[in-house]
């Protein structure tokens, strides 16, 4: 094309351009504000043109770019944080953004310095990328590439054994190769299609029986799984009773407490084994309550639900912040007025009259519940608690819940079942259903749950295990462990269902549950490996030109 003869103000407009209008499209695979299934297609060459674009621009653009890239995909994909608040629509695209400042450059260097199979050494970078972004403090897999096939079920079961990594290679693989080609196109390196296929015979044919093989397993698996008999059938009772979660005050907490009690006593006319209510469907803590009494009002509400709680004839589940003494040589409240209390985001568990078990939230939503950086970064730190940002503490230990009839499960709460490692380690710690309770509420956006859920289906298949959501507002909903969703809830609306949740306790583990995300980790020691076996070749061949 002209504009590339002469790199100038066209030839980085184009670009400019091009890349604004691939991050829109690529958003459109997921649910969003197009639809709220999204339409997963789109992911399979949705990111053609970013691979053209980095293949032909300049270093000095490449990590500009990135930014540019992340900031609008994550500002499309998350249009509902919005209703969170507004920092976290600047937040969540800044740090994304941010994180593609360091993709592009590697993505760059991977097709200069590896001539022929850069496409090959990039597809392993994105990789590595998809889950480094997801690992450090502010990790958020939201938008990862795999999440949009959650509905192509025979291409996902794969999970099993790779996670999401594998099903992340071949999804990207093909559209690094096809942007080195869209990429010469655009840069006047003409060449014929049928070119590419000749000169990439043997990698195309590879991926082409690796596919194939995929898509035999996929289709196998769901056979078996279809026709596998479940060890028991759990039914649990859902109870959603789709509350506003930012109202506070004791005449909401006894509102909410009545609708969720009401709906509960129905639900016993299916005869369930188990009633499950969401994350914090009940705000007032019980320990905290029940131990100090501070508040006359609350603690009667609080007596109120605990001996609810004791009286059902089945276990119950509910989300239940638990505060405890900040500092325990003091008393609860300190001689400034403000309350020696610190709060864990907890899931406690009723039956035969007593709380039989706790859980406390493991891996915590960064920026609105934790933030690890006050001493290096006091103005951030500040500036979130000025806009009404609260911290919760972090517990450590991954519970295994068992009822009296010998039900094992879990229960990572809301944002925990995106990411497998907590899930396989909940399984290899003795789990066999696990129970996700979720408040995407404030969102205001069933787009939103439907990003939550299309992540939570992976956690099924990854580890062969029934998944049962109890949510505030949506999507309640069982998952098989062939990735089915049966019979979600509308979401939005107050109601109660029952599910036939099947336990599998005699089927063994998965090389996911045993080994979680061993392909990923593999490919950042490639992608560092390669990066650096490329740079040290392109000094040496620069030393021999001179």
């Amino acid at each position: 094309m002209d504009l590339y003869r002469k790199r100038g103000f066209r030839s980085y407009g184009f670009e400019i351009l091009l890349l604004v209008a691939t991050a829109l499209v690529y958003s459109f695979a997921f649910p969003g504000f197009l639809s709220n299934r999204g339409f997963g297609a789109i992911a399979f060459f949705a990111l053609i043109p970013l691979f053209a674009v980095i293949r032909n621009t300049s270093w000095v653009a490449v990590p500009l770019y990135g930014f540019l890239f992340g900031f609008t995909f994550y500002t499309c994909f998350n249009y509902w944080l919005t209703t969170f608040h507004p920092l976290a629509i600047l937040i969540v695209p800044i740090i994304k953004g941010g994180e593609m400042v360091m993709l592009f450059p590697a993505l760059k260097a991977a097709d200069r310095w590896f001539k022929r199979y850069g496409f090959l050494v990039q597809s392993i970078i994105w990789v590595a990328y998809a889950y480094m972004s997801q690992t450090w403090f502010a990790g958020y897999p939201y938008g990862t590439i795999s999440s949009a096939a959650y509905e192509f079920l025979p291409f996902i079961q794969i999970a099993e054994f790779s996670g999401i990594w594998g099903i992340t290679f071949l999804m990207i693989l093909p559209q690094t190769l096809l942007g080195r080609y869209v990429g010469d196109q655009l840069a006047g390196r003409r060449s014929a299609f049928m070119d590419l296929v000749k000169s990439y015979r043997n990698v195309l044919i590879s991926f082409g029986v690796i596919l194939v093989a995929v898509f035999v397993f996929g289709f196998v698996r769901l056979a078996q799984w279809n026709n596998t008999q479940s060890d028991l059938v759990w039914r649990v009772a859902t109870i959603q009773h789709s509350a506003d979660s930012w109202k506070g005050g004791y005449e909401t907490y006894k509102r909410n407490f009545n609708n969720l009690r009401t709906m509960s006593l129905q639900s016993l006319e299916g005869k369930p084994d188990m009633i499950l209510w969401s994350e914090t469907a009940f705000v007032p803590s019980v320990h905290w309550h029940t131990t100090y009494k501070t508040d006359e009002m609350t603690a009667a509400l609080v007596d109120e639900f605990v001996a609810f709680g004791k009286s059902l004839p089945v276990p119950l589940l509910t989300g239940n912040p638990e505060g405890v003494l900040d500092d325990e040589s003091k008393p609860p409240l300190n001689p400034d007025g403000t309350w020696n209390r610190k709060d864990y985001n907890t899931v406690i568990m009723f039956e035969n009259g007593q709380i039989k078990d706790t859980y406390r939230k493991q891996h915590l939503v960064p920026f609105t519940e934790h933030f690890p950086y006050e001493k290096e970064m006091p103005w951030l730190y500040d500036l979130l608690l000025a806009n009404d940002y609260n911290w919760w503490e972090k517990g450590y230990d991954p519970v295994v819940f068992e009822t009296d009839k010998g039900v094992r499960f879990s229960t990572p709460i809301c944002f925990e079942d995106v990411f497998g490692y907590l899930a396989a380690r909940f399984v290899r710690n003795g789990a066999d259903v696990i129970v996700n309770m979720t408040n995407d509420s404030w969102s205001g956006a069933v787009s939103a749950e439907m990003q939550h859920l299309a992540l939570a289906i992976f956690r099924s298949i990854e580890n062969r295990k029934s998944t049962i959501r109890g949510t505030n507002s949506g999507i309640t909903a069982l998952i098989l462990p062939s990735g089915h969703i049966l019979d979600p809830m509308e979401p939005f609306t107050k109601g109660w269902k029952i599910y036939d949740v099947p336990v599998y306790v005699h089927h063994p583990d998965t090389i996911y549950t045993r080994h979680e995300d061993f392909l990923a980790i593999g490919a950042i020691y490639l992608s560092f490996a390669l990066l650096a076996t490329g740079a040290i070749l392109r000094i040496l061949r620069g030393k021999r030109k001179h």
